[in-house]
């Protein structure tokens, strides 16, 4: 059974930075495509980072240069440091999913990152941000 339990959301002022990460189980994490998603309530859920298994990484144009998504496949967790902080980031963030034999690979560098894309969730872990 895919579980995937995201951590590390809280509180924390513009410019700040936060680690959230996200303890996979059920499955072989290193085959898998990860991402990380936010969404705020009456909003389309958007993909902001993913990394596939061969470390290939996409990142929306909206944190760019400020998130940097990574893995830990002995530990089967997946992280994304968010830097540079600001109020437009707060949000329910969400780790997904992709698994697929014998490993899963996004179609490119900085591919878009699509909600459809991926089957299993977590519950998400909130991230607030104060100006």
């Amino acid at each position: 059974q895919v579980q995937l339990v995201e951590s590390g959301g809280g509180s924390v002022q513009a410019g700040g930075s936060l680690r959230v990460s996200c303890a996979a189980s059920g499955f072989t994490f290193s085959w898998a495509c990860m991402a990380w998603f936010r969404q705020i309530p009456g909003q389309e859920r958007e993909g902001v980072a993913a990394i596939d298994s061969h470390g290939t990484v996409s990142y929306s144009d909206s944190v760019k240069g400020r998130f940097t998504i990574s893995k830990d496949n002995a530990k089967n967790i997946l992280y994304m440091q968010m830097n540079s902080l600001g109020p437009a980031d707060t949000s329910m963030y969400y780790c997904a999913a992709r698994i697929w034999w014998p490993g899963c690979a996004l179609s490119a560098p900085n591919a878009p990152i699509q909600r459809s894309w991926y089957p299993s969730w977590g519950r998400g872990t909130q991230v607030t941000v104060s100006s």
